[in-house]
């Protein structure tokens, strides 16, 4: 692995405090001159973890974030870890929780990827699956749109996709899959998500594959009432993901 790969560049404030909070490992941190006034908190946070701070001139940070909005503020900190398979499942089993993940199908778009893992974290979800092919990788761009919770979501990387969901069915979940050809409405009454269960989003614009299709569980729809007949990938995650949180509430 050489020094590029080993670590990765976090751009904006609120993506770096989250990394400093949840005890990411950061080697050192980059605030624009012009910035340490507002960065102050950030500052403080890092003299306690002993992280070292460089003032620079802004277009330094504008080099290392390739076009990330900065704020002012870049970490250069350990790649993001990827977690394994086994690790997501038993996270998702802690305390008796019912199992919640999300498995991606290539989705492309960073800001798709960062927007799915922020909502992910918000409601609760306990891992993100995406294959290691033709899918967005976590990078500064997914850090910043997932405005930190990059570092909070596990995130487990596959070569095979179709071989999770069989890994993933033996283990007793459940595989919903949201497909626009769907027979099923979301919000019909037989629309069951208070099971173990991994939902499956599908690429932007071709949405799921064939094989992955056939071996969901299940399949839904989102009911579409207007000229339009697809929804950006991350809100029709979103729409989804909070579906599952209001059927377990309403338990």
């Amino acid at each position: 692995m050489n020094e590029q790969e080993s670590q990765e560049i976090i751009a904006g404030k609120h993506p770096v405090m989250e990394a400093l909070r949840s005890g990411r490992e950061i080697n050192k941190i980059w605030i624009a001159e012009q910035s340490q006034k507002n960065a102050a908190p950030i500052i403080a946070e890092a003299k306690k973890a002993g992280i070292i701070v460089q003032f620079a001139d802004k277009r330094k940070l504008d080099q290392m974030a390739e076009g990330v909005p900065h704020q002012g503020v870049v970490a250069q900190a350990a790649a993001y870890r990827y977690f394994e398979l086994d690790e997501l499942i038993e996270k998702a089993r802690e305390g008796g929780q019912t199992p919640f993940l999300l498995l991606l199908d290539e989705i492309e778009d960073p800001h798709n990827l960062g927007s799915i893992l922020r909502t992910a974290e918000c409601t609760g979800v306990h891992g993100v699956v995406i294959p290691k092919r033709r899918s967005a990788s976590l990078t500064a761009t997914v850090s910043k749109t997932s405005a930190g919770a990059v570092e909070y979501v596990p995130v487990a990387r596959v070569t095979n996709l179709a071989q999770t969901i069989d890994k993933l069915k033996d283990e007793g979940i459940w595989i919903a899959g949201a497909d626009v050809g769907a027979r099923q409405d979301v919000y019909e009454s037989g629309t069951n998500f208070d099971l173990p269960l991994a939902v499956v989003i599908g690429n932007e614009s071709k949405g799921i594959g064939r094989l992955i299709r056939e071996k969901c569980d299940f399949l839904v729809k989102l009911p579409m009432i207007g000229q339009l007949n697809s929804l950006n990938a991350s809100v029709a995650a979103g729409v989804l993901m909070y579906e599952v949180v209001r059927q377990r509430r309403s338990r």
